[in-house]
């Protein structure tokens, strides 16, 4: 069997752990270069990875301080905060075990660069954070999914439990919004942020970071 052929075959095993929403939410696939660094760092791949969980409970939270009538926002983000915060202890048990150090690191571009298209004015402005959520939580089961078959068991068991509460998280974030704003008009706002993140993913980055583009180099 060729190289090609099992890449292909690889990619087709990887999406069948994906929901089709979701895949069809993203606007491209992460790119094999982003792979193969991530694989080329793996400690530093854990601590992003941390720092991203600790992001996520941090983000969930501070909607359910901002936005206190909203019932249905502070259930299902109290959730996903205490989701992410068991993923976070779980990541740093995972890198204990390995012997990474947690060590503090520069952010990647990818969520201040969506973050960037946010509306300022409400009620635009939550809309526009859910669907960052949604893209954000979206990537990151996907990118779990992309590294499953090129990991040690162990942390591909991890990864592929978490491709399970990232897709549900997503399916959260997204929900709400269209709950909020209607789904044809959050349809709408959906496809303008994919251009914006398209161009970060498939985009060149400085560094390596778990949310990161292609990188041009690994440095931390």
């Amino acid at each position: 069997m060729t190289t090609q052929r099992m890449t292909d075959d690889i990619d087709v095993d990887i999406d069948r752990l994906l929901p089709v929403e979701l895949l069809e939410f993203l606007p491209c696939a992460t790119p094999r270069r982003w792979i193969e660094a991530a694989l080329e760092n793996p400690a530093l791949l854990l601590i992003d990875h941390a720092q991203c969980e600790k992001k996520a409970a941090s983000t969930a939270m501070s909607l359910m301080f901002r936005y206190v009538d909203r019932p249905e926002l502070l259930t299902k983000m109290s959730q996903l905060a205490r989701e992410e915060l068991l993923h976070f202890e779980q990541v740093v048990g995972l890198m204990q075990e390995r012997g990474v150090d947690y060590s503090h690191i520069q952010a990647s571009r990818y969520a201040e660069g969506l973050r960037e298209h946010v509306a300022r004015e409400e009620p635009d402005r939550l809309i526009d954070i859910l669907i960052v959520g949604a893209f954000i939580e979206a990537r990151s089961c996907e990118r779990f999914a992309r590294l499953i078959p090129h990991l040690d068991e162990p942390l591909a068991k991890f990864y592929r439990s978490l491709v399970r509460s990232e897709g549900r998280h997503f399916e959260d974030y997204l929900g709400l919004a269209e709950r909020y704003g209607g789904k044809a008009a959050v349809a709408e706002r959906v496809t303008r942020f994919a251009a914006h993140e398209k161009a970060l993913i498939e985009g060149e980055d400085a560094m390596f970071r778990f949310h990161s583009g292609v990188p041009r180099a690994t440095s931390p």
